[in-house]
């Protein structure tokens, strides 16, 4: 079963624990609305492999909108596209290739996870402004039992701060499920910026299927985290085109035109061309546009887009799918950045 109490927590950090071998936990007391919660972050698989890990320093992303209109507190999260949300893979937060392993603690400055995620709580702590957005399942409120960290009653909070599907069959499983990922969120409203920490374990898959949000492919067996070949090819196809090879690499949403004349452009990385029958590109709605003919070597096509998919002026997601309906790339953009009429919007990743 998918996670019970998927929720997102607004609050301000006033408060934090580093994690330990002894708890692999980075805690973070909250204060939302009067009210204390406690952020409980792993950093550290209970198998002691290392977590991956992405920290994005300037996060632009359509669901921070909604999410600055929030009152502090918790507020549930329906596990459904366009709403508080997020899904790693369905929501485009990032890219496979940028979430890299790093260990609980090590010697030295800035190589650790307790680092970097303490280098942003700590930021946001001494900004009397910043505020912190935690996705994940929530406990409590236990109204006889005082919080074991920081000693507040009733004890409370959330956890599963990490993507929360793609777990292999075992004793995680049953907490696959679609938009139900956990991640960390912090706001710093003097500067403008959001920034983001998204962590995932190594055992879990990057692609997942659409009705459990089960492995599709599982995770390399040597915990690097990038999509392999499969062992068993007679149940899993094995992947024709690799994740990233053919890219989202710009968009125009907002033409000045009547009707608007809505395009996105690709980019071929490879060596050889890239048949694209039988591949669609999807809107933030799911809805989907088939593509057809190829795509040169190092080249790039720019296509027009077709009903029934459409690029919200409010800001949306962009995915592009195989021919076996698996992602190979996807973006996203805010309405901030669809503002200008007329304007591309280039993507870096």
């Amino acid at each position: 079963m998918p996670l019970k109490n998927y929720s997102v927590l607004k609050g301000r950090p006033i408060n934090n624990r580093l994690a330990t071998g002894q708890n692999p936990h980075y805690q973070v007391l909250v204060s939302a609305n009067g009210q204390s919660h406690r952020i409980a972050i792993n950093v550290q698989s209970q198998d002691g492999s290392e977590v991956q890990f992405l920290v994005r320093s300037r996060f632009e992303h359509p669901v921070t909108e909604q999410l600055e209109a929030l009152a502090e507190g918790v507020h549930p999260a329906p596990p459904q596209p366009n709403g508080l949300a997020l899904d790693y893979i369905r929501s485009n937060l990032m890219q496979p290739w940028e979430l890299k392993p790093l260990p609980l603690s090590a010697t030295g400055p800035d190589n650790d996870l307790n680092e970097k995620i303490d280098a942003l709580v700590q930021r946001a702590m001494a900004d009397e402004e910043a505020l912190i957005y935690a996705f994940g399942e929530t406990w409590g409120p236990e109204a006889d039992k005082a919080d074991k960290y920081f000693g507040f009653l009733p004890g409370r909070g959330i956890h599963d701060i990490h993507m929360n599907q793609g777990n292999p069959p075992g004793r995680f499983a049953s907490d696959n499920g679609r938009y139900q990922d956990g991640t960390l969120l912090f706001e710093f409203p003097r500067e403008k910026q959001w920034a983001a920490v998204f962590l995932k374990f190594q055992t879990q898959a990057w692609h997942s299927d659409e009705a459990e949000a089960n492995p599709i492919i599982p995770a390399d067996p040597d915990h690097q985290g990038e999509p392999h070949t499969p062992v068993d090819r007679d149940q899993i196809p094995p992947r024709d085109v690799p994740d990233g090879l053919v890219r989202i690499i710009a968009a125009l949403v907002n033409d000045t035109h009547d009707p608007e004349h809505e395009t996105v452009t690709l980019l071929n990385t490879s060596d050889g061309a890239v048949d694209l029958a039988g591949w669609s590109i999807k809107d933030k709605q799911k809805n989907a546009m088939p593509l057809s003919g190829q795509i040169a070597a190092g080249a790039t096509l720019t296509v027009d887009m077709q009903k029934p998919a459409l690029l919200s002026n409010k800001g949306g997601i962009i995915t592009l799918l195989d021919d076996k309906g698996l992602k190979v790339h996807g973006v996203s953009y805010t309405r901030d950045q669809a503002r200008q009429p007329g304007r591309t919007i280039p993507f870096q990743s």
